[in-house]
């Protein structure tokens, strides 16, 4: 019993005696823990600035601070800045290290902090990669995978989601980028847009001290109108409601039911002699097609119009399918969409949407051309 105490004795004791050699001595007139928090811009290789933080000495002979910068860690030290407070905001790209030097009230420097090192490439994540998109009725929805936060889950704060202008005459994204919003979840919600109008977006991770990373994939949505649970009866039960107009351009007005001897109708349901019940082309300048061969899930399922295989042939309707429309009107041609969520014998009940923007085939998403 006593030979393994003194073993044990004998082990603990150097690991004391290690543990206290190692310990950094603390001067009680540094100013201690000097942090930095940088400022994304969109661009990883330039922030907007860098908030340097700190706590006061302990000693209690701290006056004020001078703040000091250098570019390298070979270059002369430049003083940025003095101050009575324990933060400063240097604004532009930051220095590549600082130090905070304590004054006493004569406003002599008497201690010195640590030097912080800033590397803004290291630390980054990753951009975040596979941004998809839904077009909706004036939003787009937006999703990426995790891959940033699974990078560096202790280092992750959030995503900074961008947008820009689409203009369609050059195809291409415009370079006037603004900050859309900011999200910890790997979705965002861009709302309050105007439909028929592409945007482009983009999103980049941010570090809780501020890294931003590279953007992800630009990606080009378009918002168009839809509605859900919108129903017509076949011209047979009810003849005053047995059409339907995804636009009505004279009313200026969305999804409209009308009589089926209306003849801006797009599409009338129709009663076969066998029960079943039909959409149907209203006019030769609408025709329409199936979209899948099986149901589909959702509305949003529905993804970009097809380009080819349109006819004026009546569709069965029946739950769960899918059917677009390709619609000429004097600006271009419109594209639609329609899934029917449930039928009687009398009517259905269906979802559907709409792109105001001629010539634009997207009903859903799209990726970047």
């Amino acid at each position: 019993m006593k030979l393994s105490r003194l073993l044990l004795a004998a082990v603990v004791l150097p690991l004391a005696a290690c543990s206290t050699l190692t310990d950094p001595p603390v001067d009680p007139d540094a100013a201690a823990h000097l942090t930095f928090q940088l400022i994304p811009s969109g661009n990883p290789d330039s922030p907007l600035g860098v908030l340097l933080s700190w706590e006061v000495p302990s000693s209690g002979r701290a006056n004020s601070f001078n703040v000091y910068g250098r570019n390298s860690t070979s270059s002369q030290w430049d003083l940025r800045a003095t101050t009575t407070s324990t933060s400063f905001h240097d604004i532009g790209v930051p220095q590549r290290q600082y130090y905070i030097g304590t004054r006493d009230l004569d406003g002599q420097e008497i201690a010195q902090s640590q030097i912080l090192t800033i590397d803004l490439v290291t630390a980054r994540l990753p951009a975040p990669q596979g941004l998809i998109s839904v077009s909706l009725n004036g939003a787009i929805q937006l999703a990426w995978s995790s891959n940033a936060v699974d990078a560096s889950h202790g280092t992750f704060d959030h995503y900074i989601v961008y947008s820009t202008s689409y203009d369609v005459a050059r195809s291409v994204c415009t370079t006037d980028w603004a900050i859309e919003g900011s999200t910890v979840a790997d979705a965002f919600y861009a709302g309050n847009l105007t439909n028929g109008e592409s945007r482009c977006f983009a999103v980049s991770a941010v570090t809780q001290d501020g890294h931003e990373s590279s953007w992800s994939d630009q990606r080009l949505d378009t918002p168009r109108l839809d509605a859900r649970n919108a129903f017509v009866y076949n011209s047979t039960a009810r003849p005053d409601s047995a059409g339907f107009v995804f636009f009505d351009d004279v009313a200026n007005k969305a999804g409209v039911v009308g009589a089926s001897s209306r003849t801006d109708l797009d599409f009338r349901l129709e009663r076969h002699t066998d029960g079943t019940l039909w959409l149907t082309p209203a006019r030769t300048s609408v025709t329409m097609m199936a979209y899948a061969s099986t149901r589909v899930e959702d509305l949003t399922s529905i993804d970009r119009a097809p380009s080819s295989g349109y006819s004026n042939a009546a569709l069965e309707a029946l739950p769960g399918n899918a059917y677009v429309f390709r619609i000429m009107k004097p600006d271009g041609v419109h594209f639609a969409a329609a899934r029917v969520a449930f039928k009687t014998d009398t009517y259905v009940v269906f979802d559907w949407s709409y792109q105001t923007a001629p010539g634009n085939a997207e009903l859903n998403r799209i990726p970047m051309p």
